[in-house]
């Protein structure tokens, strides 16, 4: 008997334990709830619309007709994940890029605003960091405020935001932005808050005892502390953006972009093109993420870090 055959049992008790261990095994199972939990509901949901069609047919029907039937409805309330995902299919793969219908043309306006409004944010977020670090007046006058205004449901301030802009002649692009901006600038502020005021006295000292002025403190010290908390406010804030552009879709009545996606479906019962927008919206999110990830990691191997 070779050691191959004598190491061929502990295979399998090997690879249960390598995922049991990592992070495999964890999401395929909270993924197998997840659809089971999600094909009950469905069944659930569109029961009361199946059984009166059904009992219209007039013969009997069996619970196995039911659930066929509760699955595979045109305008169910609760779509299953099949019926989604063949929706995301003909919305994007079948469509032209350029065309209304397409998923992936509205996906990119609304990733238009996203961006723009994600620079906005994060530009004012990192002066306003700077500006709170190093003078005390804005320390006292500005953070009180700044936490203050993210008490404000964006669901009011939106159509404020869009009405005044509208009035001065910004229309389209810019109040989306601007909605995306007022939420995304907040975890920025806040880390860079944080990461500007993390080094150690002692290093400040230091750089004192050299003579070095509050500019080369803020280039060599602050800034590079500032970096490992940068970017963690980044991936907030990029997600908090893609929310504040959906939402300033939605009391313009846009035409185009995933919140205008959001609204067709829900004025006409389209509960699965509504769910295909969510995923849709949920992928760019996880995106914007990973690319802010990436970022975060070539900036460390830039710097010497490791991986």
């Amino acid at each position: 008997m070779t050691d191959a055959t004598l190491s061929f049992p502990s295979r399998p008790a090997q690879l249960w334990e390598h995922l049991r261990h990592g992070h495999a095994l964890p999401v395929f199972t909270v993924l197998v709830c997840l659809l089971v939990v999600w094909y009950g509901a469905a069944v659930w949901l569109n029961k009361d619309r199946v059984v009166r069609q059904l009992e219209r047919g007039g013969a009997e029907w069996t619970i196995g007709q039911l659930v066929e039937a509760a699955w595979s409805m045109d305008r169910p309330v609760l779509p299953t994940p099949v019926q989604i995902a063949g929706e995301l299919w003909s919305s994007t793969v079948e469509q032209n890029i350029t065309s209304k219908r397409s998923l992936l043309y509205h996906a990119g306006v609304t990733m238009s605003s996203t961006l723009v409004g994600f620079l906005l944010g994060t530009a004012l977020g990192i002066l306003l960091a700077i500006g709170i670090v190093h003078v005390a007046t804005l320390d006292r006058s500005l953070m009180p405020w700044i936490i203050a205004s993210q008490t404000i449901p964006i669901l009011a301030i939106a159509p404020m935001i869009v009405v005044v802009l509208g009035n001065l002649g910004f229309t389209g692009l810019m109040p989306k932005s601007v909605i995306s901006a007022y939420l995304s600038f907040f975890p920025v502020t806040i880390g860079m808050v944080k990461g500007l005021r993390s080094p150690d006295p002692l290093q400040l000292d230091l750089m004192r005892t050299y003579s070095a002025d509050r500019r080369q403190v803020f280039a060599k010290l602050r800034w590079p502390a500032a970096t490992r908390f940068l970017f963690p406010s980044l991936k907030v804030a990029i997600a908090l953006s893609l929310v504040g552009a959906i939402v300033g879709e939605l009391p313009t009545g846009a035409q185009a972009g995933i919140g205008a996606k959001l609204l067709l479906g829900s004025y006409y019962g389209q509960m699965t093109a509504l769910w295909a927008a969510l995923i849709a919206a949920a992928i760019l999110a996880m995106a914007s993420i990973g690319a802010v990830g990436l970022a975060e990691r070539l900036t460390l191997r830039a710097r010497g870090g490791r991986w």
